[in-house]
């Protein structure tokens, strides 16, 4: 099962990233997101780490799917994705620092520029299928060393973020035919 989640608010042509100084993606701008707590489902958990890394509750938290991966072939982990928006006049002056790191807002033609270095590996890939669909999907990466070899993209059941035993049945598979 899963244990992190992660979402990106969007306002107008922006993206109110995080630049981590933690790993992992220390030094990287990526979405907001954290840990789920014991017993909160992934939607209470994300509604909860927006809340305490911005103190924005956005009206329109939407389940986009998981961010799952393989990493040097061993070890597996994943995330839930959200896809949140405000107005194109919301007021959120940035940069902020918080524990966590640097927030501000990063316009996507920036984010997703193929020169830019300075963001997660695998974000401009999520963030651009997420925005231009409305399914759900598992993208799957695969990393070795520290890079980013692939990305697949599978579509998932919209049921995945509230049915715990189709979110279990969909990992038994999924580590199954991975590991």
């Amino acid at each position: 099962m899963l244990i992190y989640n992660i979402c990106y608010i969007q306002r107008g042509n922006e993206v109110l990233l995080l630049n981590r100084e933690k790993p992992s993606w220390m030094g990287c701008w990526n979405g907001i997101g954290g840990k789920l707590e014991a017993g909160e489902s992934p939607r209470e958990s994300m509604e909860r780490e927006l809340k305490e890394e911005t103190g924005i509750t956005p009206t329109d938290l939407t389940f986009k799917g998981i961010v799952s991966w393989m990493v040097d072939g061993t070890r597996f982990g994943g995330m839930y994705l959200y896809a949140a928006s405000v107005e194109k006049s919301f007021t959120y002056n940035t940069p902020i620092k918080t524990d966590e790191g640097i927030l501000d807002w990063k316009r996507v033609d920036w984010i997703m520029d193929i020169h830019n270095q300075g963001v997660a590996s695998n974000m401009p890939q999520v963030l651009q299928g997420m925005r231009s669909d409305m399914y759900c999907y598992d993208y799957h990466c695969i990393f070795e060393k520290g890079k980013l070899l692939s990305i697949t993209e599978k579509r998932i059941d919209i049921a995945i973020e509230w049915d715990a035993e189709l979110r279990k049945e969909y990992f038994e598979k999924v580590l199954m035919n991975r590991i």
